[in-house]
């Protein structure tokens, strides 16, 4: 048999009720095809105790399941292979894929939520810079995962320091007794993976409708559950709609002998969040470098969108001159201004510097089409220049165009939602009169009959652009505490309630550990830095 998306080896893995199905892949555009999207006829697929009754509806989700996982993997390997030619690159985030204009290269933005399929998708390597290549045997254990759950997933990536570590490897070899406290069963994939630190693995499942998937997971996973799931999957699916960012966890669940926490969210929600900023809740989450897993062409366009935005929004924070570290730095920390735990001692606070740090060149893979397809930022650092600099761990320098038009272009194009609330903190400093400031915030928000192109900024944006450094910076600032600390804060509070008392209190024990060990860590760095500037000074006298 030959070898398809879905490695042989995890065959003989799966429970009895899992099978090989053939299955004929009719949802992808010819280009996917001729890039070797399906290499297979042999396809895992689910075979549920209900499927003598309902045989179509599982084949069909199975179906769809194994679609989004190639597409996945398929965007991977080209998002490797794409490295090898700054034009392919480039295409990446571009309208087509030999799109040279600044402004026909960014008039994709116009087709978000107007795509369906990935055949609707600009090209066919649009936005594969999301999928970070990645460690092929973790991979597959990951990709697994999804496959534990009858009930349909569209989307699902994996995120957090059980992926992508956050501290540079130790050497040091964990006990059997250390791997199974936390992963009773963990494949040697994993315990390389996570280097001598065994984690909890982060999942994010993007599903169609909230109840009918609680209602599917309860009947197979009631154990998953807090004692909220009594009350059935009305409750359930309202808790996670109503209350907090939309996002229902599932934590300290064991699957396939690996401890995870899952979080189930609607793909509408999703979709709405990463293009407006709504909550910014899980936008954020996807700022960063996240292993996809399943892809949907919807979510795909909706997240260039988000990354796209997390790179204006920083841009504005930042001078004319800075190196990628700051640039990285500015977008991994957007979503943690507002969040209430690092307000508390229950973060690392040294937690955006290590995400950086320790993952320069993924992020540097998850930005760079956007970089260049920018037309007021570039790189200006010889290292360019070497062999592989993508891959590289230097620090690179880059330099932007401060021009007030271009600026108040950035600022026009940021999420309505959360442009809207920038808007209102520079109403009141401008003192607007609010019927003048209504009949503005209407022309903006009449955005369907624009073309993106033609969405530039007047001179209110211009206004903004062209205010102090530290008053913009301030002002921002201010808008994403307004948009994430609501939602984080009632995200947190639901916590007892969709996780149960003994495991919220888990949780909350060992945020606390890492933010003492995160303490304790900036105590050795600063102990360390003294003893050589002390060494220094001694060898001048």
């Amino acid at each position: 048999m030959a070898r398809g998306p879905i490695p042989l080896l995890i065959k003989g893995r799966l429970a009895p009720r899992f099978q090989f199905q053939s299955i004929v892949w009719d949802r992808f555009p010819p280009a996917y095809l001729a890039r070797g999207l399906a290499t297979s006829s042999s396809i895992r697929t689910f075979a549920t105790g209900r499927d003598s009754q309902n045989g179509t509806g599982n084949s069909n989700e199975a179906k769809e399941g194994a679609e989004q996982e190639a597409a996945a993997d398929q965007a991977t390997r080209t998002s490797e292979s794409d490295t090898k030619s700054h034009q392919s690159v480039v295409s990446e985030a571009s309208g087509s894929s030999g799109s040279s204009s600044s402004q026909e290269t960014l008039e994709w933005e116009s087709k978000v939520g107007k795509i369906e399929t990935f055949a609707d998708l600009p090209h066919a390597n649009f936005g594969v810079n999301q999928h970070i290549p990645f460690n092929a045997e973790f991979k597959e254990v990951l990709k697994q995962i999804p496959w534990a759950f009858r009930a349909p997933i569209r989307y699902a990536f994996a995120y957090g320091s059980g992926v992508f570590p956050q501290s540079k490897s130790s050497g040091r070899v964990p006990t059997d007794e250390e791997i199974r406290a936390i992963h009773p069963k963990a494949p040697l994939a994993v315990q390389r993976a996570q280097d001598g630190t065994p984690k909890m693995i982060d999942f994010i499942f993007g599903v169609s409708h909230t109840q009918h998937w609680h209602s599917l997971n309860m009947k197979q996973h009631r154990d998953h559950y807090s004692a909220l799931a009594s009350l059935g999957s009305g409750a359930v699916s309202y808790v996670q709609d109503h209350m907090g960012a939309g996002v229902y966890f599932n934590p300290y669940i064991v699957v396939n002998g690996i401890l995870i926490k899952y979080g189930v969210v609607q793909l509408s929600t999703l979709e709405k969040d990463l293009t407006t900023w709504d909550t910014m809740y899980l936008a954020g989450r996807l700022h960063k470098p996240v292993k996809i897993l399943r892809d949907d062409a919807r979510i795909r366009v909706a997240n260039q969108m988000n990354l796209i935005s997390a790179l204006r929004t920083a841009l504005l924070l930042l001078p004319p001159k800075f190196t990628e570290e700051e640039l990285y730095g500015t977008i991994a920390g957007i979503s943690y201004l507002g969040d209430p735990r690092m307000a508390l001692p229950t973060e690392n606070p040294s937690k955006v510097k290590n995400i950086v740090g320790n993952n320069m060149a993924n992020f540097r893979r998850l930005y760079l089409p956007l970089i260049e397809t920018l037309p007021n930022l570039e790189y200006n650092d010889p290292g360019c220049n070497e062999k592989d600099w993508v891959w590289g761990d230097k620090n690179l320098t880059l330099v932007q165009d401060m021009d007030p038009i271009k600026r108040g272009n950035m600022v026009r194009r940021l999420p309505k939602a959360f442009r809207s609330r920038l808007y209102f903190q520079y109403q009141k400093k401008f003192a607007i009169p609010q019927l003048e400031f209504n009949k503005m915030m209407e022309e903006s928000q009449n955005e369907d009959t624009v073309a993106f192109k033609r969405r530039e900024g007047g001179g209110f944006e211009q206004r903004i652009a062209q205010d102090s450094p530290e008053e913009l910076r301030q002002y921002i600032r201010t808008v994403i505490k307004q948009t994430i600390g609501w939602p984080a804060t009632t995200q947190s509070l639901k916590g007892p309630l969709t996780s149960g008392l003994r495991k919220s209190w888990r949780y909350l024990m060992e945020k606390f550990a890492k933010y003492r060990q995160g303490k304790a860590a900036e105590k050795e760095a600063a102990k360390a830095a003294s003893n050589d500037k002390t060494g220094a000074s001694d060898e001048k006298k």
